[in-house]
């Protein structure tokens, strides 16, 4: 099997423009995910899958000077998008790193590849109450071609109901037991203001310009420093209703 980190991402955000292009530390939060990606062990390779707009060329331009394979396409088809590349590059199974979580843990990507490597699950999601922002998803490509076979609609943003609502899967939490990676409140996903000011509190303190802090030297960091948690941690319950809102499974009549 041929495993695989997607970093998704395009440049257009309503709530936070070009936020993929934001400077961190003198280097755009795209290139940081990337070199965050570089982290994650027994992976063959990483894929940053974003659009066929001539918006998004800065960003397959990081990727291309960063060393990694890019894949264009579907604006709102996340799903397909995913397909294409897999189908590319000759993809088995993948992590996906979204382009606005900076801080998704390499540990925690190697365990969720290794859980797809080592096992007959179809979908992994992040448990309840772990970190927002240190792991989304990991997928094995045949049940992504079958996903994408019994769709009703390209607008694929929520792409978890397919895999989770339809009973069609086998579906399973990620394997991370030490309660380290578990807070409610801390919040690491770049969609706001708020959040930009958190990620840069955090990588000015550390200097980490390789985006080579685990989680495990910044988690006790930030307890110790509710204000910088703070910052954004109101944003979680806008975030989390959004993110309902959005979730629809369509499928094919």
């Amino acid at each position: 099997m041929k495993s695989a980190i997607f970093i998704t991402v395009r440049s257009d955000s309503s709530r936070l423009p070009n936020k993929a292009l934001l400077p961190i530390l003198g280097k755009p939060a795209i290139e940081m995910i990337i070199l965050r990606a570089k982290l994650v062990r027994n992976v063959d390779t990483i894929i940053v899958c974003t659009t066929e707009r001539y918006v998004d060329d800065n960003i397959v331009q990081i990727a291309e000077d960063c060393g990694v394979q890019s894949f264009r396409g579907s604006l709102n088809d996340k799903l397909d998008r995913w397909l294409g590349a897999a189908r590319k590059f000759g993809i088995d199974c993948f992590v996906n790193m979204d382009g606005d979580d900076l801080l998704c843990d390499p540990e925690l990507m190697e365990t969720g590849v290794k859980q797809l490597m080592s096992t007959a699950v179809d979908f992994i999601e992040a448990p309840t109450g772990l970190i927002c922002g240190a792991f989304t998803y990991g997928i094995r490509t045949k049940a992504l071609e079958k996903v994408c076979n019994i769709k009703g609609t390209s607008d694929t943003e929520m792409i978890w109901v397919y895999f989770k609502d339809t009973g069609l899967f086998n579906v399973a939490t990620l394997t991370a037991n030490d309660p380290i990676f578990y807070d409610s409140i801390i919040r690491m996903t770049l969609d706001y203001e708020e959040d930009f000011a958190f990620f840069k509190s955090i990588f000015e303190h550390f200097g980490c310009v390789n985006n080579d802090t685990p989680l495990r030297s910044v988690v006790p960091y930030l307890k110790e420093h509710s204000e910088i948690v703070q910052l954004n941690a109101f944003r979680r319950q806008d975030w989390a209703s959004l993110q309902k809102e959005k979730a629809k499974l369509v499928l094919k009549t």
